[in-house]
């Protein structure tokens, strides 16, 4: 019995070792076994969950999850504590409300905005202004998001005089009241537009009119797997992240 118990240990102390070199082995990979939860605008849905596919493709070992909502919800959810290692605004002023809690922005993204009504566009609107029309009911992001800060800008810069039935919290939740038939029409951004399909019309609304939402994407300092994090952000400028960005209907910077 006591030769028994003898191996055993003799074993195990052998073993002690290698087991040590496994462990280095896969810690040595790329963030091998990572999570990276990204908080990210509400706009960026249907891309990112393309992109989030493709960057777990390329990178074997590391899984993204996403938590969309409106800009401000996720900085007041970072404020909160709410553990996330990446966030992604779909404007830069809301990025910088959280300045010294993130790493450098950068910008991934461009978007516009359009006008969004009912298939087929019953009402005849052709441009901003047809939105004062009495009677219209138009649906607006809050003023406390991006979407609604943009909307109001370009509002105002053409002269009309809208009174939305409802604020909403994120661009998104505008698109859907719009596609459920609740609204006639709605200011959103071209990729939600494009992203709905047939299920909603659109009307352009010109250059010299509209406003460019910039998207910044940067690492919270409060992540847990701040290298992978970094690696995510980095990726986002990349050409295969630009190219899944651009097919949904963004605009992006340069190449870095």
């Amino acid at each position: 019995m006591r030769r028994r118990v003898a191996g055993s240990l003799i074993a195990a102390a052998l073993l002690l070792p290698l087991a040590g070199c496994g462990d280095g082995g896969a810690g040595s990979g790329a963030d091998a076994g990572t999570k990276v939860t990204v908080l990210a605008a509400a706009s960026l849905t249907d891309v990112f969950e393309k992109a989030g596919a493709a960057y777990e493709k390329s990178h074997p070992g590391t899984d993204v999850a996403f938590s969309f909502a409106g800009s401000q919800e996720l900085v007041a959810q970072v404020r909160q504590g709410v553990p996330g290692d990446v966030l992604v605004t779909a404007d830069t002023a809301t990025m910088e409300s959280l300045e010294g809690r993130t790493g450098e922005p950068v910008v991934i993204a461009r978007n516009r905005l359009t006008i969004a009504t009912a298939p087929g566009n019953p009402h005849r609107i052709t441009g901003l202004k047809d939105l004062s029309k009495s009677g219209l009911k138009v649906v607006l992001a809050a003023p406390e998001v991006p979407a609604g800060r943009y909307s109001r800008t370009i509002l105002d810069r053409a002269g009309a005089q809208v009174r939305p039935v409802s604020l909403e919290p994120s661009v998104r939740a505008v698109l859907s009241k719009v596609e459920l038939g609740e609204a006639d029409a709605g200011l959103v951004y071209v990729t939600d537009a494009t992203a709905a399909g047939d299920k909603v019309a659109t009307v352009a609304v010109p250059d010299a009119q509209n406003a460019i939402a910039s998207y910044p994407a940067a690492t919270l300092d409060g992540s847990a797997n701040g290298r992978a994090a970094a690696a995510f952000v980095a990726w986002l400028r990349s050409a295969e992240a630009r190219k899944l960005l651009t097919a949904a209907g963004f605009e992006t910077p340069a190449s870095p």
